[in-house]
């Protein structure tokens, strides 16, 4: 059951957003969010999707919007992307967000739909690495500091910045640090120069994107400007992209040869965001990888 406090406050802010009032007429829980409530709401004005929280970021509502708004303009209607109605940020009341509600369908070329459409979002290209402001990636805090070089925003906004934070929330041995230091100054001959920056969706695994009548859409964004083999670490992390996908994504935007030998280094971010976040066994893993780079 949505909170009284936040369906009042939803509507008031959905009333300045459309000039009208705005009233909610139902609303029903959805599941499938492990970080946010989320609700479908019925209004006089249409349905809508409702996220909120009263114990996260003040600001995560925001800089999730501002990440959906960037992919709206880069696809162009390839992929459906949810429309942010309006926002508030986390106070004295719990914070939302409210955007178009997209019903569950599904379409006989999804697959290749959503290949095809992440393609068209990452020629959507930038002068600079990073993003205007810093966001999240899940919960995480994401240094999105811009850099011209694709090379130094990798280093120190991505695996110098998750291994900051993990210093803090949990340990790191002086053998760690070693290797991660040696791995940093590897970067210049593992990662080819020239790769101008691409928008990206920035947490694309198979749970942040959902299949409706209308074709695939993208939700949860932690969006960025990047080398768009960045997006692959976690499109490959757990699986969930077919075959079709990669075939129609190179349809449109053929990947380089080798892109899949630098995989397993853009997963590394991500296996490093699950130890600071989860703990457990994704520190040896992230190990294991970054050695397989030295």
């Amino acid at each position: 059951m949505t909170s009284e406090i936040v369906i009042r406050d939803v509507e008031q802010k959905m009333t300045e957003t459309f000039g009208e009032q705005v009233k909610v007429l139902s609303s029903n829980t959805l599941g499938g969010g492990c970080i946010n409530h989320a609700s479908k709401l019925d209004t006089n004005v249409g349905t809508y999707f409702l996220k909120w929280n009263a114990n996260c970021p003040a600001d995560m509502f925001q800089r999730e919007a501002e990440g959906l708004i960037e992919l709206e303009k880069a696809a162009s209607g390839a992929l459906k992307i949810p429309k942010v109605i309006c926002y508030r940020e986390v106070g004295e009341h719990p914070g939302f967000l409210v955007m178009d509600y997209f019903a569950p369908g599904s379409t006989g070329d999804a697959d290749e739909k959503l290949g095809r459409g992440l393609a068209m979002i990452h020629r959507y290209k930038n002068d600079t690495f990073g993003f205007e402001r810093n966001n999240y990636c899940g919960d995480t805090p994401q240094s999105n500091q811009q850099e011209e070089d694709w090379i130094t925003f990798f280093r120190e906004q991505r695996l110098n910045y998750i291994l900051s934070l993990i210093r803090q929330q949990r340990s790191l041995s002086v053998e760690e640090r070693k290797v991660y230091e040696k791995l940093s100054r590897r970067l210049s001959e593992l990662i080819p120069a020239g790769e101008h920056p691409s928008l990206i969706h920035g947490d694309l695994w198979s749970g942040n994107y959902m299949l409706t009548s209308d074709g695939p859409a993208l939700i949860d964004p932690a969006a960025y400007y990047a080398n768009r083999e960045m997006e692959f670490g976690i499109v490959t992390m757990f699986g969930g992209f077919s075959s079709r996908f990669f075939a129609a994504y190179n349809e449109v935007y053929p990947l380089d040869k080798d892109w899949q030998n630098r995989n397993k280094l853009y997963q590394l971010y991500h296996i490093l965001n699950h130890y600071y976040l989860f703990g457990g066994g994704y520190g040896a893993q992230a190990l294991r990888v970054a050695k397989a780079y030295l």
